[in-house]
C-alpha cells in the first residue's frame, strides 16, 4: 500500500460533528411543533414507524460493519474491502439512513425528506473535503479507487472482501457510543408522537 506522504491536514471531525449538531438544533422547531396529518391513523402511521425502526437498526449494524473494516485506519492507506468496496464513505451512508429512519418514526414524510437531505448534504461536503486529503496523500491509488467506487450510494456488484479482518477495540468502543445515540432516537420519536397525539403543546399539521 502507498504510504502517506502529503502535507494536507485531514478533515476536522469535531467540526463536522459540531455542524451536524447545530443543524439538528435548527431543525428542532420543525421536529417539535409539526404534527403528521395521519398521527391518529394507526394504519398509516404504524407502517412508517416500523420502517423507521428497521432503518435505524440497519444504520447501527451498518456502522459497526464499516468500523470493523476501517478501524481508525482511514487515513493510513486506501482501504477497499467490505463496505468500502461498494462505497467510499459507508459510515456517512449508514448515518444518513439512520436519520431517515428517525423522520419516518416521527410519522412525517416532510421531516424525513428535510432531515435526510440536510444531513446527506453536510456529510457529502465532508466526504468531498476528506477526499481532497486522501487524493493528496495517495495520488493515483485514490484516484483509481474513486473512479471505480461511488461516494455514498452503494454499488453492490463491486463487493469484495478478504477472508480475515482485523479490528481495533478502541474504534468499536467509540462506535458503540454512536450506536446508542441512534438507538436512543427510537424512544425519543415514540415520546414525541405520543405527546403530539395528546395535544400537550400547539402543533401545525404537515405530511
Amino acid at each position: 500500500m502507498p504510504e502517506a506522504s502529503g502535507t494536507k491536514a485531514p478533515v476536522n471531525q469535531r467540526l463536522r460533528i459540531a455542524t451536524l449538531r447545530i443543524l439538528f438544533i435548527l431543525c428542532l422547531p420543525l421536529i417539535l411543533f409539526s404534527r403528521p396529518v395521519w398521527i391518529d391513523d394507526p394504519w398509516l402511521y404504524e407502517p412508517m414507524e416500523v420502517v423507521g425502526i428497521l432503518l435505524t437498526v440497519i444504520a447501527v449494524l451498518g456502522r459497526f460493519w464499516a468500523v470493523l473494516y476501517i478501524g481508525g485506519r482511514k487515513n493510513s492507506h486506501v482501504f477497499q474491502d467490505g463496505p468500502y468496496s461498494i462505497m467510499r464513505h459507508p459510515l456517512y451512508t449508514f448515518s444518513t439512513i439512520g436519520v431517515a429512519g428517525f423522520g419516518l418514526m416521527l410519522g412525517s414524510l416532510v421531516l424525513t425528506v428535510v432531515l435526510t437531505l440536510v444531513f446527506f448534504a453536510i456529510l457529502s461536503v465532508t466526504a468531498s473535503k476528506e477526499e481532497g486529503y486522501l487524493r493528496a496523500q495517495f495520488d493515483k491509488a485514490y484516484e483509481d479507487y474513486a473512479a471505480r467506487v461511488p461516494r455514498m450510494v452503494p454499488k453492490l456488484a463491486l463487493f469484495k472482501t478478504s477472508p480475515e479482518v482485523t479490528f481495533r477495540v478502541t474504534s468499536l468502543r467509540a462506535n458503540m457510543q454512536d450506536a446508542f445515540v441512534f438507538l436512543g432516537l427510537i424512544p425519543i420519536a415514540n415520546l414525541l408522537v405520543a405527546a403530539k397525539s395528546k395535544d400537550l403543546w400547539p402543533t401545525f399539521v404537515i405530511f
